[in-house]
């Protein structure tokens, strides 16, 4: 390979997570990946093509362990939801969808990740009444545009939050019970045939969008679903990702369906295993975490979104010290309102501080940042290609501005990264050794054009969907209600056995 391939990135001081500090090298990119680093000035430049990162802190690409594309669309629809009145919103807030808007979703929520530093995402893209090859591609395409990885699950259930619920639709109202009834999914068979169509047809390169599945909740699948998801997986080698123990709810259905939580009845059927990862898990039971240690899973943390629909605080200590692989993700914007990675590992370090009371088992800023960088890289399945600037991995670099008011003075470039940034220090995003956006500004994807087409399409979804988001507000505070009492009991599932 010659010079002509390669280039190199000069000037700039690369971030060490684990001393902290950013000392000035060079890196040089072959292709899509980092071949060396080296002191500054010690490769010779000839006729190899060169960046100026003069000025810059240089960080690997923050990977979001676990975010909804379809909830790009979303952002500032609820306020006081928990988890299940926002699935009771499902229905209107992603509904009516057509190809065009897929795509559009997720061009959107790439670009807003691209811009706060993320490059690589793990996408539970729900499309309904189940996946298609059209529109999942659609998705890998939108993704593709803006120059972002990812991992796409289509979002499955067979079984729809009213059906979920243990007695909601006998507790509503005869009309209301005969519309919520009526929102139905697809049949186990149907998605289940169409999810194997999809992982037959799937195209795309492994490196900028792979497929996974999402058997979204356990509760939400009947255990025929589950087990056809477990041998889909198995038969195409893909990852399964599931909300796992979100909310209290949860928590108590699982206990209440199975005779044992839900964590436990998956690994009954088989699911558990390392290409399995667990959303959220604020509710695990004790026994639940050592389960999932055994089974070599990871779990992406969503401490933002655990706060923003009131589940809770996951104990992401007690996931580090079993040797869980721990993720962290922004959620959907539709759950969390944005894409921003930093932020999200920033909320990661700072609610550790409020369930722990010795200070020593606060998570670090360096757990933070590992976590959002090389425990999300392993969640993904790109374990050795993503997460850190080194040779061999693919060159997806963030440039922050050091003349930010963020690293004013400089004092320690990781703590500054994780408790200061907020991704206006973003200047510009390589990613596979192309880059994609530069001094914040994207250098291919038309991001005008992009906001052009919301504000029409988001007039057509909102008369497409009212007759829906008239239901939604009518179940709501029933629904509301009805989880209170049902979660309300005194057992707490973490605790108890």
């Amino acid at each position: 390979m010659g010079n002509n391939d390669c280039t190199v990135i000069r000037g700039g001081r690369v971030l060490d997570a684990q001393t902290g500090a950013a000392p000035h090298q060079d890196i040089v990119v072959c292709e899509d990946k980092i071949a060396a680093l080296s002191p500054p000035g010690e490769i010779f430049s000839g006729q190899t093509a060169s960046i100026d990162a003069g000025g810059k802190l240089l960080i690997p690409g923050l990977i979001n362990a676990h975010t909804h594309g379809h909830g790009a669309l979303g952002k500032g629809r609820g306020d006081r939801w928990t988890l299940e009145l926002l699935l009771n919103a499902g229905p209107w807030i992603s509904g009516e969808r057509e190809m065009e808007d897929k795509k559009l979703a997720a061009q959107l929520n790439a670009a807003e990740m691209l811009l706060k530093g993320c490059t690589a995402c793990y996408d539970l893209y729900f499309e309904f009444p189940e996946p298609t090859p059209e529109g999942m591609t659609a998705v890998a395409e939108g993704y593709g545009d803006v120059g972002v990885r990812a991992v796409i699950a289509p979002m499955l259930a067979d079984l729809s939050l009213y059906e979920a619920v243990p007695g909601f639709l006998d507790y509503l109202p005869d009309k209301l019970r005969d519309q919520a009834a009526a929102l139905r999914l697809a049949p186990c068979e149907k998605s289940l045939k169409a999810s194997r169509l999809l992982l037959e047809t799937w195209q795309h390169h492994p490196n900028q969008a792979r497929l996974a599945i999402a058997p979204t909740i356990p509760h939400h699948c009947s255990d025929a679903f589950l087990a056809g998801c477990r041998d889909l997986a198995r038969e195409y080698d893909a990852g399964i990702h599931m909300h796992l123990a979100e909310s209290k709810l949860q928590g108590v259905i699982g206990r209440q369906r199975y005779g044992k939580t839900a964590a436990a009845h998956l690994d009954d059927l088989g699911l558990l295993g390392p290409h399995f990862t667990a959303a959220h898990c604020v509710w695990l039971e004790r026994d639940d975490l050592q389960l999932l240690a055994d089974r070599g899973c990871s779990i992406a943390h969503q401490p933002e979104c655990n706060l923003r629909l009131g589940s809770g605080i996951a104990p992401a200590r007690d996931f580090l010290e079993r040797g869980i692989n721990t993720g962290i993700g922004t959620d959907g914007c539709n759950a969390s309102d944005h894409q921003n990675m930093f932020s999200a590992l920033r909320a990661a370090a700072n609610v550790s501080r409020v369930v722990e009371r010795d200070y020593q088992r606060w998570l670090s800023a360096r757990e933070a940042f590992d976590m959002a960088t090389e425990g999300g890289a392993r969640v993904l399945g790109f374990g050795e290609l993503l997460g850190r600037i080194a040779p061999g991995r693919l060159a997806d670099i963030v440039f922050l501005d050091l003349h930010s008011v963020n690293y004013l003075p400089l004092n320690n470039p990781l703590h500054q990264v994780v408790n200061c940034e907020d991704s206006s220090a973003v200047d510009s995003v390589m990613v596979g050794g192309r880059m994609v956006l530069r001094e914040r500004r994207f250098v291919d994807f038309d991001y005008h054009g992009l906001r052009r087409r919301i504000a029409p399409a988001m007039e057509r979804l909102n008369r497409a969907t009212a007759a829906r988001r008239e239901l939604a507000e009518r179940l709501e505070p029933l629904l509301g209600r009805y989880c209170i009492g049902l979660s309300g009991r005194p057992r707490d599932p973490r605790t108890s056995n």
